[in-house]
């Protein structure tokens, strides 16, 4: 039986802070107590530095299979375990696309060897899988992705038969990514008509708007209330969305939650001058009363969760001209560090980046034993130096594609260790390979 004793931490977790020590056995947290004596295989000095449960992000792609020249499982749980992320959900646009069940149990043998993280995978719904969908094991499966707006391949589902039935026939959460196809084509054809070909990424966020976001969403919403459907919207890019959530009932009684993404609460459209495609997502980064709103819902709860849409493209294909160049970005290795800096700038407390980065992750999609700090659960917890500044540049950037939208930022905190199922992954800058991550259950 392994032991690892992590002594005198400040423990952030379920909106308090304190300081104790942590026993973890065979991957379990088995006690926490103010003082704990116990021989243990390692022993964590934990003087100074905080400790998190571990991020579980809800929406990333790594790539694999298809186009593993931008990334992979391995090389980017490598990058999520780094940046303090210990569970990951991958998306179904990867190549081919994740439309059967055969296709997704291979994505789950391949991270089953590879992933240094914990992790499971959505299922992908397209106009005409709903059998496939149908057969997902809801214990053993996030969720089901359905793509309302421009995706690749035979992921865009925009038959309102279709839609309808999703919704009425869904076992289990639905995860959105919501645009309207119409109005982003009626957008493009005008601004290629205005400025032909050369279109500036700033307009971005006036082709894919805040208008073809909200009626997406809106519909979203309006399906999952008709239908009592399980309806979970990612990346909410717009103010005007976030008035579409409710504060008002617990979050595990929520039919309906949403997501906000890292580059949403930290880039705006004034951006776009300096860093270019390299902030080109898919919905875009809006306007700075966009991004304040969206910090404000994540703040009072019409929010639930913050994750990254972590989505790697090489520079190759992101300094192609506007409309060749790919959306999407990578982000696991900076989330957490980016979010303690606006900690530091006092726009968000520790405990609710904990909340919002763990606690109501693992609540919304009900996990198994995982994001919280609580005896008899999984240790997947994270220890940051709030006070050790770094520059984020080439040489520590762990994504295969090897670039960053916060190249020459310099964060204030740092991860220091990260745990994942109780062994140690990440340690003082050097990663400690050799055990795989666990594959999510989820209580249903």
């Amino acid at each position: 039986m392994s032991t690892i004793l992590i002594k005198a931490a400040a423990i952030v977790n379920e909106h308090k802070q304190y300081v104790a020590d942590i026993l973890i056995k065979d991957g379990l947290i088995d006690r926490i107590d103010s003082v704990i004596d116990h021989k243990a295989d390692e022993v964590i000095n934990a003087e100074g530095l905080h400790l998190l449960p571990g991020c579980i992000d809800d929406q990333v792609h790594f790539r694999e299979p298809g186009l593993t020249y931008k990334a992979d499982i391995y090389s980017e749980s490598r990058a999520a375990v780094a940046g303090g992320i210990t569970s990951f959900m991958e998306m179904p646009n990867t190549v081919p696309n994740t439309l059967t069940q055969e296709l997704l149990e291979d994505k789950y043998q391949i991270a089953s060897r590879n992933s240094l993280a914990n992790y499971s995978f959505f299922m992908g719904a397209s106009n005409n899988n709903l059998d496939e969908v149908l057969r997902t094991d809801i214990s053993k499966v996030c969720g089901i992705k359905v793509f309302m707006g421009s995706s690749t391949g035979n992921m865009l589902v925009d038959d309102p038969h279709t839609l309808e039935k999703l919704f009425a026939q869904s076992p289990m959460l639905i995860a959105t990514h919501c645009e309207d196809e119409a109005t982003i084509k009626s957008n493009l054809a005008h601004y290629k008509q205005l400025l032909g070909e050369n279109i500036p990424v700033r307009m971005h966020p006036k082709i894919r708007s805040a208008e073809a976001c909200y009626l997406s969403s809106s519909m979203a919403v309006e399906l999952a209330k008709k239908h009592n459907t399980r309806l979970h919207i990612l990346h909410i890019s717009t103010e005007r969305e976030t008035h579409l959530f409710d504060n008002t009932i617990p979050l595990k009684d929520k039919r309906i939650t949403a997501e906000a993404c890292i580059h949403h609460l930290w880039f705006t459209d004034a951006d776009y001058d300096t860093k270019g495609n390299y902030i080109k997502w898919n919905p875009a980064v809006k306007t700075e009363a966009d991004r304040d709103g969206i910090l404000r819902a994540v703040l009072d709860g019409r929010i639930d969760v913050i994750a990254t849409d972590h989505a790697p493209h090489t520079i190759e294909e992101k300094e192609q001209p506007y409309l060749q160049a790919p959306s999407g970005g990578p982000l696991v290795q900076h989330a957490l560090p980016a979010m303690l800096e606006l900690y530091h700038h006092g726009k968000i407390s520790l405990e609710q980046i904990a909340e919002k980065m763990a606690h109501n992750v693992a609540t919304l999609f009900q996990i198994e034993k995982r994001g919280f700090i609580r005896e008899g659960y999984w240790a997947d917890l994270v220890l940051v130096n709030l006070n050790k500044p770094w520059n984020v540049n080439k040489s520590n950037i762990l994504y295969k594609c090897n670039w960053s939208p916060f190249e020459g930022n310099t964060f204030r905190s740092q991860v220091a260790y990260t745990l994942i199922s109780g062994n140690l992954a990440y340690a003082n800058g050097s990663l400690i390979e050799g055990k795989a991550g666990k594959r999510l259950t989820f209580n249903r």
